[in-house]
């Protein structure tokens, strides 16, 4: 009887990040593709069978790879430039490789000498995969077939703009499992079946107790509890870090963001008469942190990241006043200056005189007194545009009551984050603030009945009125639990990233003044 060892690599979520540093200041990261390369180099030293996959939103998440996708096509995509030269099998479409539209995204699949697969992304006239391959089948010297069957979470038309993913259609991944996972064993005679899923898990992994609504976002418990017959769940989109689990007998691993850690997992095979099958199997993250980047390897974007720190130390403008984050929560319980600015300039570029917005993470720094892109694109890390819908005064209430639950329950001490933006990830982008409106949060009272006073004008918003705000395209499709903005009547929409439009207010007005006016506020 033989025997063999199989090891399957991931990265998931790695936004961009390449260099191991911070944007905001060039600090020094434990993070980054950089610091990923020699951890998988010394895993093709130790095992010469490997299966190395990426498990989507790749492309996404840096100012480098904001500056590439908007200034610098002419060049291959930098992510697909280190992936090929680091030899990835294939990769998994992210919800985040669709926000720089069609022309950015095909072109890193032309770029990429490895397949994207997506198994549930069809083509909306033919029902084909839209892109061509659902699924890879890797053969190895021993005669084992391993198939890696890609699939994404089916919420990208709830978040994503309607003309970046014309003529595709988002089945359940689920479902499309169920249809793959006996073809992948029966027709291609597989031995092994892995599954790479660009979604979460939505329930406990050990209880299989709902942790969050189940909405279809993330679907890997269901997975795991549901599709017989593969071996290996590859994870992400909640950048959890898991691993050394299994759930109904499928091993699981997510490996956290941004390259800080490498998924691994190690499946030792034995023979069983004409197939192999496996004797034992664990899975584990490898963290980056103390590991030296490859410098070879980056030496093949170094021209890339010139340009990108180039554009990102332009001067703009200057800031009078103070208009820092010094601390993320005082921003989000008290009216700030940076805010105020963005809900200003999306209210300027719009039309509207409602706007909403968010401090999106924690890291944010705010603005200091002389202004650069890297300062801009520090904040504002998304490259979102702008649409005006037209609600009720029912759905703002809704919404102002979704973004006050993003605190505990006043007990008299310290203002806390509720556990349901924190836990599995960090949703800090889905508390909103909003400019327009006078509207006050009583954190004594239970969530669903905080918004103690909302006006508009002076008086109390009616109910059954009409109101136009402008507000990011994530949230205006719903994103981040607001299905109160779902299909409601686009009033303009404004195709201009919201960085963009911060950036050429500084250039044209040279002196913006740190200000608010105080409109809403926290009380406990």
């Amino acid at each position: 009887m033989g025997t063999m060892k199989l090891v399957i690599l991931e990265t998931s979520d790695i936004h961009g990040n390449i260099y191991p540093i911070s944007y905001a200041d060039n600090s020094y990261r434990e993070a980054g593709l950089g610091k990923i390369a020699p951890l998988i180099r010394k895993e093709r030293e130790l095992c010469p069978n490997i299966l190395l996959a990426d498990n989507g939103d790749m492309i996404q998440g840096t100012p480098l790879l904001y500056y590439y996708a908007r200034f610098d096509r002419h060049r291959p995509n930098p992510m697909a430039v280190l992936n090929n030269r680091l030899g990835y099998d294939c990769a998994v479409f992210g919800n985040h490789e669709f926000n720089f539209g069609r022309n950015v995204l095909e072109h890193a699949v032309r770029d990429a000498q490895f397949p994207w697969l997506a198994a549930n992304i069809l083509n909306t006239e033919t029902g084909d995969p839209y892109f061509g391959k659902p699924y890879i089948v890797k053969k190895y010297q021993s005669g084992l077939r391993v198939a890696l069957l890609g699939l994404i979470t089916k919420y990208i038309p709830i978040w994503e703009k309607p003309e970046n993913i014309v003529g595709m259609r988002f089945d359940d991944p689920v479902e499309a499992a169920k249809k793959w996972v006996p073809y992948l064993k029966d027709t291609e005679q597989s031995d092994i079946v892995i599954i790479s899923y660009h979604g979460g898990f939505e329930c406990d992994l050990k209880t299989g107790r709902p942790t969050e609504a189940l909405t279809g976002e993330n679907q890997g418990y269901q997975l795991c509890a549901e599709v017989p017959g593969f071996d290996v769940l590859l994870s992400g989109h909640q950048h959890r870090r898991i691993a050394g689990t299994e759930i109904h007998g499928v091993t699981v691993v997510q490996p956290g963001c941004n390259g800080a850690f490498l998924g691994k997992v190690t499946l030792n095979l034995k023979k069983s008469e004409a197939r192999w099958v496996v004797d034992s199997k664990k899975s584990e993250l490898l963290p980056v942190k103390g590991v030296a980047e490859d410098r070879e390897l980056l030496r093949l974007t170094d021209d890339y990241e010139r340009d990108a720190q180039d554009w990102l130390d332009r001067p703009l403008g200057r800031i009078a006043g103070d208009m820092l984050v010094h601390d993320p929560m005082e921003v989000r319980t008290h009216d700030h200056p940076l805010i105020e600015f963005i809900n200003r300039m999306q209210m300027k570029a719009s039309g509207a005189d409602i706007s909403s917005t968010a401090l999106f993470n924690n890291e944010s720094p705010g603005l200091p007194v002389n202004v650069s892109m890297r300062d801009i694109v520090s904040n504002y890390i998304y490259p979102n545009t702008l649409k005006v819908i037209r609600i009720s005064g029912s759905d703002m209430l809704q919404a102002l009551e979704r973004s006050a639950s993003y605190f505990k329950r006043s007990t008299g001490g310290p203002i806390e984050v509720s556990d349901a933006f924190t836990t599995p990830k960090p949703q800090h982008y889905n508390y909103d603030m909003w400019e327009g409106i006078e509207y006050v949060i009583d954190l004594s009272k239970p969530a669903g009945r905080r918004i103690v006073k909302l006006d508009y004008h002076g008086a109390p918003v009616k109910m059954d009125g009409q109101y136009d705000v402008v507000m990011n395209n994530y949230r205006s499709g719903g994103g981040g639990d607001y299905p109160m903005f779902r299909k409601k009547p686009v009033v303009k929409d404004v195709p201009v990233d919201v960085a963009e439009i911060i950036a050429n207010e500084i250039i044209d007005k040279k002196v913006i003044k740190a200000e608010v006016n105080n409109n809403w506020k926290l009380i406990y």
